[in-house]
């Protein structure tokens, strides 16, 4: 298998792992039980992987790390929308 298939493929399953939770939070319209402080650090580990797979050119970690930020940004944006004060 080519690594770069293997590194996309390792990447979206990772990245991907918030999205049920993001769908969860999305039909039920809230938000309560998420942590912001994981959020907060989640977003910013992954736009750092992203920042290095540009460093090191390296499509792989930049799409699916790029993608991961997508992802947790979206989450993020729910959360102050749907968390109850």
């Amino acid at each position: 298998m080519n690594e770069n298939l293997l590194g996309i493929i390792a990447g979206l399953l990772t990245s991907g792992s918030m999205i049920p939770q993001l769908i969860k939070v999305i039909k039920e319209k809230n938000a309560d039980d998420l942590s912001w402080g994981m959020l907060g650090v989640l977003i910013v580990g992954v736009s750092l992987w992203t920042w290095y797979g540009v460093l090191k050119d390296e499509l792989p970690i930049i799409l699916t790390n790029a993608f991961s930020v997508a992802v947790n940004i979206t989450l993020l944006i729910c959360c102050l929308i749907y968390k109850k004060k």
